[in-house]
């Protein structure tokens, strides 16, 4: 099936992605709409691992204050030049991330940054938790690692549900990898801090 207008266009609309690419994408998988998003989101990702080993020195820090100002968070998101730091793709991140801290509290930027001893403690909990089981030691195993998950999935930023996207669908991780692939630069969520009046220090 031929790559529409219509169809490009609106795929342009959620993803970011350039025309040819788009058309590229649709042609690949027969004019499927969601398809076309999973192709270009692996093309991004291709091209993001290939720009993970550069510098990203320059960015900026975002600030979101929650109405009532009893709320605030700052957050540090680096890339590789000043000029794609001024672009409104960038900017928008920046907020979004920023609001995602606000309503969501993640305690890590990735689930690389939480110690080996969270996460061992973490185990340690769910084993307690299931020790009155009557389940094969490979079964209680494969239920740590799913509560493992659930763990990075609410304490991670990157990991997290997107607070915008009503379906739960779009993860933290796939806002950043859409503005990697739109600004053809590494995009890196450096840290964030979140203040939250009589919470203490």
């Amino acid at each position: 099936m031929a790559a529409t207008a219509q169809l490009v266009r609106e795929l342009r609309d959620r993803t970011g992605a350039g025309v040819m690419d788009c058309k590229e994408a649709l042609q690949a998988t027969a004019g499927d709409l969601q398809g076309a998003v999973e192709y270009l989101r692996k093309k991004g990702l291709a091209q993001a691992a290939k720009r993970s080993h550069r510098d990203a020195r320059e960015g900026a820090v975002g600030t979101y204050v929650h109405p009532g100002a009893k709320l605030g968070v700052l957050v540090e998101v680096n890339c590789e030049t000043d000029f794609v730091a001024r672009t409104e793709a960038f900017q928008d991140l920046v907020k979004d991330l920023g609001m995602q801290v606000a309503a969501a509290n993640p305690a890590y930027v990735a689930r690389e940054d939480v110690p080996g001893e969270v996460v061992d403690k973490e185990r340690e909990i769910y084993r307690g938790q299931l020790a009155d089981q009557k389940k094969p030691a490979q079964v209680i195993d494969k239920i740590i690692e799913g509560k493992l998950e659930k763990f990075y999935t609410e304490q991670c930023l990157l990991e997290q549900p997107f607070i915008k996207d009503a379906t739960g669908k779009t993860k933290v991780r796939d806002l950043v990898d859409g503005v990697n692939a739109k600004t053809g630069e590494r995009i890196l969520v450096k840290r964030f801090a979140r203040f939250q009046v009589g919470e203490a220090g």
